[in-house]
């Protein structure tokens, strides 16, 4: 579902909700913002490289922001409304455009393919993984842990609970996946090494074996 910002005639600005993600939002809007990317930010990086991202940072319940070429992906609170911030967000982009104010002034140090490590990457994942998502999937008594980081694809393993659990795809994709896109946007494919037949309740095995 999205929603057209109506917020000039000669600006297109379509807010398209995540369905996997009720934080996250996109902003596809009809001409280029910044060619390149992706050029991501966190509320708590400095946004000096970016006064859009700045901007954005200013409305309350933003968290992070992805720009890449026509498209700024919002990340919020969880406590934040979508009601005033997609508006408010619309506004920011709009008056950026307007003005003819660059969205990027230089690319962050720790944003693109070429700006962190494997090794960065992977610390932030583990970070992600210790603080947020192994601590909720854990009432399951389920782990995901880094097998590897390496050009862009993260090798994970699914232990516990999660290996042989028919709902664990559902775990990795609609939400361990879309964490790690959010703080570790060079990810371009997450592969699952789980051997999920050795589970204690593998639901890749056959009903007659």
């Amino acid at each position: 579902m999205f929603d057209v910002l109506p917020l000039d005639q000669t600006i297109t600005i379509r807010a398209i909700s995540s369905v996997a993600d009720p934080d996250t939002c996109k902003f596809s809007v009809g001409q280029l913002i910044q060619p390149g990317g992706p050029f991501f930010y966190q509320a708590k990086e400095l946004t000096s490289s970016s006064p859009l991202a700045k901007q954005l940072f200013e409305l309350p319940g933003v968290i992070n922001v992805l720009i890449t070429e026509n498209v700024v992906t919002v990340g919020k609170h969880s406590d934040a409304s979508w009601s005033t911030l997609k508006s408010a967000i619309g506004t920011v982009i709009r008056a950026h455009l307007v003005a003819g104010v660059p969205a990027i002034l230089a690319a962050p140090l720790t944003t693109g393919a070429a700006g962190r490590t494997d090794a960065e990457v992977r610390t932030v994942i583990q970070e992600l993984l210790d603080l947020q998502v192994n601590r909720a999937i854990a009432a399951h008594g389920g782990k995901i842990s880094i097998v590897d980081v390496k050009d862009g694809n993260l090798f994970v393993t699914m232990s516990g609970g999660c290996q042989g659990c028919a709902a664990s795809q559902l775990t990795l994709r609609r939400g361990f996946e879309v964490k790690v896109r959010r703080v570790a946007p060079e990810i371009v494919d997450i592969i699952d090494t789980t051997d999920h037949t050795a589970g204690a309740k593998p639901f890749y095995q056959s009903q007659n074996s």
